[in-house]
């Protein structure tokens, strides 16, 4: 008989990131009530709300100038960085980055196709429990009607107010709503912009950052040491205010149920006055009941604090369950659009999906859009496929929370930022629970029979008679049998869905 593997529950490592503390910290008066539910000092006091662990699946649009080229991820950054793709395609396409800058591609950002409502109207479809909106890029653009900032959506590009529009769109359909901010690490990162060519016929010439009317866009002005990119958040003071002061208008303006930060907490006592204050003011709206979900990740500069909030990982999975609720962030494509860029099929995604779910995770995936705001035909393909899977599959993700084990099977999947292998097999299972059923997903799909070892009549995860097997989407009855090693579920010939198949499993 061959061997199929038993995935025990491990419980993963907890990585501290570096904390970066502002030397202006002392000065920072966040301006709490003494009675605050959360201080910067106790936000590992913080629950994860129940809406977060129901809903498992969200929709993030990452879209904003930087898909007008559509010369993929980074755009902004790497036009000033020669040797790089899309700096000869800038080069090429625009001119020279002296001369033409990313504050000339800002203006070719119009979003005249942009229909938040029937893009919303697709997402519920394809089975989003919450939409994150981008509301800043490292491009240090905000796409929403910002107090504090001149280089924003209403201003230029499509004049019009993304994050609300989004908003707007996300309540209509009964999702939760949420907003992506990468603005902390846009200071060090955009330090490109301040350099030069070192070779002809451009050698030493300055490109447009050096240019003090654009310091607001470029992160130029006294005390601003931008040609220094060495580290992931500024340790200048002026530019971590900057930041306090944008995303805290942010979080005032749309009250998000959801806030991610694209690395660990930014600024130190600067950062995590913010996500209390965000806290804070969420359970006063909501009648002294926390609602709201703070994302971050444990890479990069910032600080990580595992408990304060949900632990992102930026495409890629946990290894086994963990004891708290967590989230992959991912695209389907890149992360703005690209031309010629190979997309995941939905048959990844459902398998992303279900592996992460049986591991007390949620998926957030990035829908790519072209710059007019309308959907490539990728996604489109995608958003349908999807749709039609969770219609019968949904049972066995939402609201589930993990079993005794995640899974069993002989394929071991990679597990960390930037690992997304899928070479799964029909005998790779993963299991979900509710208090009165288990389910049994396949991670790839099954022929006449599925097997689940886990399952058997000699298996120690059980101790109760298993009464009842049905097929997710198969109105008919299924054959089964429990052997002392495995339960064997006889299948039809045609399957109710493509990708998988689930098993529900009554004791």
């Amino acid at each position: 008989m061959k061997k199929i593997s038993i995935k025990l529950s491990v419980l993963p490592l907890i990585f501290m990131g570096a904390c970066s503390l502002a030397a202006n910290e002392k000065n920072v008066q966040p301006g709490f009530d003494k009675n605050a539910a959360f201080t910067p000092d106790t936000l590992e006091k913080y629950t994860v709300p129940e809406w977060f662990s129901d809903a498992k699946f969200g929709i993030w649009s990452h879209w904003g100038p930087q898909s007008v080229p559509r010369a993929g991820d980074w755009y902004a950054r790497h036009m000033y960085v020669p040797g790089t793709a899309q700096y000869d395609y800038h080069v090429k396409n625009y001119g020279h980055p002296s001369k033409v800058g990313y504050k000339d591609i800002i203006p070719l950002w119009k979003a005249e196709k942009f229909d938040p409502d029937g893009l919303m109207k697709l997402y519920k479809e394809a089975g989003a429990k919450y939409f994150v909106s981008m509301a800043v890029h490292h491009d240090n653009f905000d796409l929403w009607n910002s107090t504090f900032h001149r280089w924003n959506a209403v201003n230029m590009g499509p004049k019009r107010d993304i994050v609300k529009d989004w908003k707007q769109a996300a309540k209509k359909y009964g999702l939760r709503f949420g907003v992506s901010e990468h603005l902390g690490a846009s200071y060090s990162w955009f330090a490109p912009s301040h350099g030069y060519d070192e070779f002809w016929p451009h050698n030493g010439v300055g490109y447009d950052g050096e240019n003090p009317a654009y310091a607001d866009l470029y992160h130029s002005g006294k005390d601003r040491p931008y040609r220094d990119s060495r580290t992931w958040y500024t340790d200048n003071p002026e530019s971590q205010q900057n930041w306090l002061l944008r995303i805290t208008d942010l979080i005032d303006q749309y009250n998000p149920d959801l806030l991610y930060t694209d690395g660990g907490i930014p600024f130190g006592q600067i950062g995590r006055s913010l996500i209390a204050d965000f806290y804070n003011k969420n359970i006063k709206r909501n009648g002294g009941r926390l609602e709201a979900v703070y994302t971050h990740k444990d890479i990069g500069s910032g600080q990580f604090i595992l408990k304060a909030g949900v632990q992102d990982i930026e495409r890629g999975v946990m290894e086994g369950i963990s004891p708290y609720p967590w989230q992959t962030c991912t695209s389907i494509g890149d992360w703005f659009y690209s031309e010629n860029y190979q997309y995941k099929s939905t048959a990844q995604v459902v398998h992303m999906l279900t592996d992460i779910v049986s591991k007390n995770g949620n998926l957030l995936i990035n829908v790519v859009q072209y710059p007019d705001g309308s959907l490539p035909p990728e996604s489109i393909r995608f958003l349908k496929e999807m749709a039609a899977w969770i219609k019968v599959n949904g049972e066995a993700i939402y609201s589930t929370r993990p079993w005794k084990i995640y899974g069993e099977g002989p394929t071991s999947s990679a597990a960390g930022h930037f690992k997304e292998e899928d070479n799964y097999t029909a005998q790779d299972i993963r299991f979900t629970a509710t208090s009165d059923a288990l389910y049994a997903t396949t991670l790839a799909q099954p022929s006449k029979e599925i097997k689940i070892y886990s399952l058997g009549k000699n298996s120690k995860l059980i101790d109760k008679d298993i009464k009842k097997v049905t097929l997710l989407g198969y109105d008919k009855h299924v054959s089964w049998r429990q052997e002392n090693d495995y339960l064997v579920v006889s299948l039809p010939d045609v399957l109710p869905t493509a990708y998988g198949s689930s098993v529900k499993i009554i004791f």
